[in-house]
């Protein structure tokens, strides 16, 4: 971990997180813990181990591949999401197993668990069974509906998006649903899961006692779709899906050009005035059919259609430089490649390099950061990654919890690590 003045210190040093999650929710949310400096401890199965290993593409000494080719293969979602991660082993079905659990429950400060609601409990290792052993932990539950809910089944971010009505905010009226192309849910509900965390630590400075902190993707999700008032649009006349645009703020959305695409925000009336000089037809802003923001949000779609008929003719590169110059927003449409490169987010490390720890990388691989900036402090992930499932048993267990040889040789012949 950092070492030196507070200025390089990480806000969450000194605590230690106890990770049981897989996949990528859980997974994210302690990735956050721990580049906010948390001691994550990463729990796996001693047979087959996190789900995502086995996601395809690999890295390794071929470079990236679909399929594994060899052992020291590494699945580049593993990679990323186990980074500054020590990893253990642990059969949490047998009690040898949950008895090393319970020894680093004891030592922890979180646990953080994305099993299906009711699996830590019926294993033996829940928020009940932990508090027992240490009541200042936090456990923190992440999962599909919430933990109180026995009967949803497995939440994958494609059930959540469907459910919670997200792939409808999107698309063309009458067009089938959109999954929206990143996993929306599955990153958002363990950005919930941390903040709840990050207030029961908060609280627990005052009580001096953890507590269960419940999130559910479907909830945090549909959280944020209700931050548009649909009913109320539809009583309105108003179309819920527009497509490319919104037309309730037009212009304000993405326009077609010769060679790609721009997203031009022209909502309030200095702007539109900006936008129809960019375009050179400053008199409509004088016509009445555009000449307020309401008759521009009646009129929409005849104005999107005099944009487009403008953007169209010209290349990228060429509009933006129309409407920089007359101070409207607006930003080519990029291709996620080109955005995790720009040299802003790669100078607030908001995304990192990613390199498998062996062979290196021939190629600019890169990956999520932590995008939060401090006045008094740094983010960053110890050099640490469970390249093979309990990589780490040996130091974890000796150093954190005393174990000596003879244990952790009992532990293996138990089949336990």
């Amino acid at each position: 971990m950092s070492n030196g003045s507070d200025l390089t210190q990480r806000p969450l040093e000194g605590l230690t997180v106890i990770d049981l999650t897989r996949a990528l929710a859980g997974p994210y949310c302690t990735l956050l813990l721990a580049g906010l400096g948390a001691k994550v401890i990463k729990v796996e199965e001693p047979k087959g181990g996190d789900l995502a290993r086995e996601n395809s593409p690999y890295l390794g000494r071929d470079g990236i591949q679909v399929e594994r080719r060899h052992d020291d293969d590494l699945s580049l979602s593993h990679l990323t999401r186990a980074r500054g991660k020590y990893g253990v082993s642990l059969d949490l079905k047998t009690t040898e197993g949950r008895e090393v659990y319970f020894d680093l429950v004891r030592q922890a400060d979180i646990v953080v668990e994305n099993f299906t609601a009711g699996t830590a409990d019926r294993l033996g290792v829940g928020y009940q069974a932990c508090h027992a052993i240490n009541p200042r932990v936090v456990f923190a539950s992440l999962s599909g509906f919430g933990a109180t809910d026995r009967d949803g089944g497995k939440a994958m971010d494609v059930i959540v998006q469907a459910l919670s009505g997200a792939m409808f905010t999107s698309g063309e009226p009458g067009h089938p649903p959109v999954r929206i192309g990143i996993p929306v849910a599955d990153m958002l509900a363990p950005v919930f899961t941390v903040i709840g965390i990050l207030a029961a630590i908060e609280q627990r400075h005052r009580t001096g006692t953890g507590q269960h902190v419940d999130v559910s993707m479907l909830g945090a999700l549909t959280s944020f779709v209700a931050i548009e008032n649909w009913s109320a649009m539809a009583a309105a006349g108003m179309p819920s899906r527009t497509g490319l645009t919104v037309q309730r703020l037009s212009p304000f959305g993405v326009f077609e050009c010769a060679d790609g695409y721009v997203s031009v925000v022209a909502v309030h009336e200095p702007l539109a005035r900006g936008l129809f000089a960019a375009m050179g037809e400053p008199e409509l802003a004088e016509d009445p059919r555009f000449a307020n923001r309401d008759a521009r949000v009646a009129n929409a779609t005849e104005l999107e259609a005099k944009i487009n008929a403008w953007s169209r003719q010209l290349p990228l590169v060429e509009v933006v430089r129309a409407l920089e110059a007359k101070g409207v927003p607006v930003a080519p449409v990029r291709h996620p490649e080109d955005a995790l490169v720009d040299p802003r987010v790669v100078a607030r490390k908001e995304t990192m390099a990613v390199e498998h720890p062996t062979y290196g990388s021939s190629i600019d691989l890169r990956t999520a950061g932590v995008p939060i900036q401090f006045s008094g402090a740094t983010t960053g992930f110890d050099d640490a990654l469970p390249v093979r499932i309990g990589e780490h048993n040996e130091s974890v267990f000796k150093d954190l919890l005393g174990y000596d040889d003879d244990r952790i040789a009992a532990l293996k012949a138990a089949g336990a690590i």
